[in-house]
């Protein structure tokens, strides 16, 4: 599974970083770093991330862009 956050989206409300933190991580107190490749044995808990998010800025699939816009 691939994941792309919408950085241009996020608030920085950082469920991701708690649901899934081997995943997400802050950095500082408003940058998000992430792994777009997820490990097989995260995927549930980055579903669960991507659920909690406030602004639904975490995309999920197979076939997400990860390249720059």
């Amino acid at each position: 599974m691939r994941a792309v956050v919408d950085l241009t989206h996020c608030q920085g409300y950082a469920q991701c970083v708690f649901l899934a933190p081997q995943v997400f991580e802050l950095h500082g107190e408003e940058g998000l770093l992430y792994a777009t490749a997820v490990p097989d044995d995260q995927e549930e808990r980055v579903r669960q991330a991507a659920a909690a998010c406030p602004v639904q800025a975490i995309l999920l699939g197979e076939e997400v862009n990860t390249g720059a816009r």
